[in-house]
């Protein structure tokens, strides 16, 4: 069943990549037609009307306008950068209706900072995707307020996982999720960058062990997937006593490779709740 039959309408607030992954995922999984969307933003209209094209979505033709679709929506989704939020939340106080629902994508942002930006309490999913939803692919931590409904919170769900997995947890538990999914994908990169180099300087041509090293992360992510197993047994599986994964994955132990990873994860989180303290109130 189509969580969104009943939505007649949602408003994007902020018209950045991770406001068009939404989109797209919303109308490629056919949960939204386009003419039920809309977007707008505080000053490039170039971007609404790329957009537009690209979608068929609404954008406002005016300020007048603009008020018009933030009210008229069922569903408002906070997607400005965090270092404008202070400036465009709270104006949008007066256009919202009790009864709407708010998801916020604005990383660092805690439900009750937001609840004090607008001076009410209304329902308010907090939100933090990573930029793998960008191709479907996304891993999405999702808290609600006290005030969202059952259904407000289905609702909610089935739109982040119109572009990847959603997990719900308590709020303060989304500095985590920051340090696993939302920052993880850079680890991956990170360790990627690695391989390949690693690949240039044992002699194959940099496009052979860019591609080499794609196709197995690639594989490894799906063998977890698709078998079930966890990674470390997968891992022992493939490491053959006195043979050449053991001798590598040996020399990365001494490198603390592992416990660097972890230290990283975790970094990452308190980072997360730095910023949100910055920005009112963290997790609070």
């Amino acid at each position: 069943m189509n969580s969104l039959a009943q939505v007649r309408s949602i408003c994007f607030i902020g018209a950045g990549s991770m406001a068009e992954a939404i989109i797209k995922g919303l109308i490629d999984t056919k949960l939204l037609a386009p003419e039920q969307i809309s977007a707008i933003n505080r000053s490039n209209a170039a971007r609404l009307e790329e957009l537009a094209a690209r979608y068929g979505i609404t954008i406002p033709c005016d300020e007048s306008d603009k008020a018009r679709l933030i009210r008229d929506a069922d569903i408002v989704i906070l997607a400005m950068k965090p270092k404008d939020a202070g400036s465009a939340v709270p104006p949008l106080s007066p256009l919202l209706r009790d009864d709407q629902l708010i998801i916020s994508v604005i990383a660092g942002l805690s439900i009750t900072a937001l609840h004090t930006m607008l001076g009410k309490k209304t329902p308010i999913v907090r939100t933090m995707p990573n930029t793998s939803s960008t191709i479907g692919l996304g891993a999405t931590g999702m808290s609600s307020s006290l005030e969202v409904t059952r259904e407000q919170e289905r609702r909610a769900k089935a739109i982040f996982e119109s572009v990847g997995i959603v997990k719900i947890v308590e709020e303060p538990l989304l500095d985590a999720v920051t340090g696993v999914s939302g920052s993880g994908p850079a680890y991956i990169y990170y360790v990627m960058e690695a391989m390949i180099q690693g690949g240039i300087e044992c002699g194959l041509a940099p496009d052979t062990a860019r591609d080499l090293t794609v196709q197995t992360v690639l594989g490894a992510a799906k063998m977890i997937q698709e078998t079930g197993e966890e990674p470390a047994e997968l891992r022992r599986k493939v490491t053959s006593p006195g043979g050449t994964t053991q001798a590598a994955l040996e020399l990365m132990a001494g490198y603390k490779l592992q416990e660097a990873v972890i230290s990283g994860v975790k970094r990452a989180a308190e980072r997360a709740k730095e910023l949100g303290e910055l920005f009112g109130g963290g997790n609070a």
